[in-house]
């Protein structure tokens, strides 16, 4: 399994794992159809919403692990 970096694109998270859609709801990323919201990076998406882009990308490779 790929290890998950703040340079990851959101749209290629989803592809790997779409179980991690509920991480970017808590977060307040709620439009993660839209094709802008896919294209950007972690932490593109974690600077417009105020998140600390290290703690989301660990809380998602924690998730995909341990799947």
């Amino acid at each position: 399994m790929a290890q998950v970096t703040k340079d990851t694109i959101i749209g290629d998270v989803l592809d790997i794992d779409e179980t991690t859609v509920p991480i970017f709801l808590s977060i307040g990323m709620h439009c993660l159809g839209c094709p802008a919201s896919r294209g950007e990076t972690i932490e593109q998406a974690c600077a417009v919403h105020g998140v600390d882009a290290d703690e989301l990308v660990d809380k998602i490779n924690e998730h995909i692990k341990n799947k």
